[in-house]
């Protein structure tokens, strides 16, 4: 358990001042997202700060790895606006609270591992496909509601809100090049905020989307029928948010792996995320999961440690309770800003100058996953799939591989070398291997460079084994490996299958 409570990662040398000014980056970008997506949602506004308060402060100190930044994300939110117009807000707190138990079950099993399934090729989709979905929803910023109607800023709001929006990148741009000691999107923010109250500079604020001062998050039972009914009702959201929010928050954290060369906890991440969902449910928060887009602010500020992450979370309470009128005043072209650089540095800009040097099939599950993430802005379905459909290319693939050496030896008896994987793709070509009519009375099947992987290639044996049966001919199966051997052994009562055991030979088990 020490490591739990090991906040700061002693093990690394921590730059305070990086930390602090990254966190405080982190906090003023979270605030609006996190309100955006509850009002989305039909929430009270407090309800995303409060779950960006709970979720990055219990994940910053007991997550799976630093510089990992959660908050209410929009991916999980997403889920439950059924629930929410069909049963109300108390059964989706009810509801994050069960996703939380979830996750914490995952963790504890030590299921985190099955990310590891997931290939490149999705992970390029799943970031180039959230890339444009961050840039994307920037653009509604330049929207204003007007008779009740929806439309695009024009004339001088426009060119306002645009030239604050490229002064904001200018200097996240540019600063970098002179100094790093202060992060570069903080100064950004800072700068346009004070030009703006400076000159009086009439442009869109924090406060046109809602407010944000509140207490402190209260203690709330959800007031709902605790009934194997409501159970019934409010465990497939809390499953699907439960596994959205997982499957972003661990591709996050190999994302975080790659950038920063080291190595995340993925199970400890499940439990860290599922506890900060049981808290949301009973502390007034609309749950959430880690935010890739703030985690790569984080990254960029230069954090590498847990500290950040308990800045911005503290930050987002203490804005909430005292300093509403101020980050209410914040100019959201500021933020804008900064989240499209954000976008420009998530994209896999890699995945263009490798594209004619990787497989076709590749390409298409790639640009696929990142079409789903666009459209359905449903990150764990498109995973899902693009893991899917490598599976069966693999499949298929591997399928393709089985061969057969065949000769007869000095006895008389006919021997088929097999190489490559038996497994349900496979058996068919298998089986076409084999004269049964025309062999010998005596076949012998040798796996020395094969394996027998599942109950398809175990049935297909003991097809095979009946058909020469039935002309009178004899199979004997030669060279099976120890697990082999144990899959045999296993479904002995539902097979008839002759082994031969060779004393000569090595078995390697793996």
């Amino acid at each position: 358990m020490k490591q739990y409570f090991n906040l700061f990662d002693f093990t690394q040398k921590v730059n305070y001042k990086t930390e602090i000014l990254a966190g405080l980056t982190v906090a003023m970008t979270m605030i609006p997202e996190s309100l955006s997506f509850a009002i989305l949602a039909g929430f009270p506004p407090l309800v995303g700060l409060y779950a960006a308060f709970i979720m990055g402060l219990v994940t910053a100190i007991f997550g799976g790895r630093p510089g990992l930044i959660s908050g209410g994300a929009g991916a999980t939110v997403i889920v439950l606006i059924a629930l929410m117009k069909s049963h109300g807000l108390e059964y989706v707190f009810a509801a994050v609270a069960l996703a939380g138990i979830l996750q914490i079950l995952v963790g504890v099993f030590k299921l985190g591992k099955f990310i590891r399934l997931v290939p490149q090729p999705v992970m390029y989709g799943f970031v180039n496909g959230l890339a444009i979905i961050i840039f994307m929803s920037q653009l509604e910023q330049f929207k204003t509601v007007v008779n009740g109607e929806t439309v695009w800023l024009s004339g001088t709001p426009m060119y306002i809100m645009a030239g604050l929006v490229a002064l904001t990148i200018g200097i996240v741009v540019l600063l970098p090049r002179f100094t790093k000691a202060i992060p570069a999107s903080l100064v950004a923010i800072l700068v346009v905020f004070g030009l703006v109250l400076g000159l009086g500079i009439e442009t869109k604020t924090v406060a046109d989307i809602a407010s944000v001062s509140g207490g402190l998050p209260p203690f709330h039972v959800p007031q709902i029928d605790w009934s194997l009914e409501t159970l019934q009702l409010i465990f497939p959201y809390a499953l699907i948010m439960g596994s959205v929010g997982l499957t972003e928050g661990l591709l996050t954290l190999n994302l975080v792996d790659e950038i920063t060369g080291t190595k995340g906890s993925g199970n400890r991440e499940c439990v860290a995320q599922g506890g900060a969902n049981l808290l949301n449910g009973f502390f007034f928060g609309m749950g959430g999961c880690p935010m890739i887009a703030q985690t790569l602010v984080n990254l960029s500020a230069g954090s590498r440690a847990r500290l950040s992450g308990i800045v911005a979370a503290l930050t987002i309470l203490l804005i909430v309770l005292v300093g509403a009128p101020v980050i209410e005043q914040l100019p959201m072209a500021a933020l804008v800003g900064v989240m499209i650089m954000v976008a420009i540095g998530t994209f896999e800009w890699i995945s263009f100058r490798i594209i004619n040097k990787m497989p076709k099939q590749d390409i298409f599950v790639g640009v696929l996953v990142a079409v789903i993430t666009i459209l359905l802005h449903n990150l764990a379905l498109a995973v899902l799939i693009g893991v899917i459909i490598s599976a069966l290319v693999f499949a298929w693939e591997s399928a393709k591989r089985i061969r057969a050496r065949k000769f007869i030896d000095e006895n008389g008896v006919k021997h088929y070398e097999i190489y490559g994987p038996l497994f349900f793709a496979s058996t068919t070509a298998f089986l076409e291997k084999f004269d049964i009519v025309n062999d010998p009375k005596e076949v012998i099947i040798d796996f020395r460079d094969s394996k027998i992987t599942d109950m398809s290639a175990i049935d297909t044996l003991n097809k095979l084994t009946e058909r020469y049966a039935r002309v009178g001919k004899k199979v004997h199966l030669r060279h099976l490996s120890a697990d082999c051997l144990q899959l045999l052994h296993n479904a002995n009562e539902i097979i008839d299958v002759n082994i031969m055991e060779d004393p000569t030979y090595k078995v390697v088990v793996d």
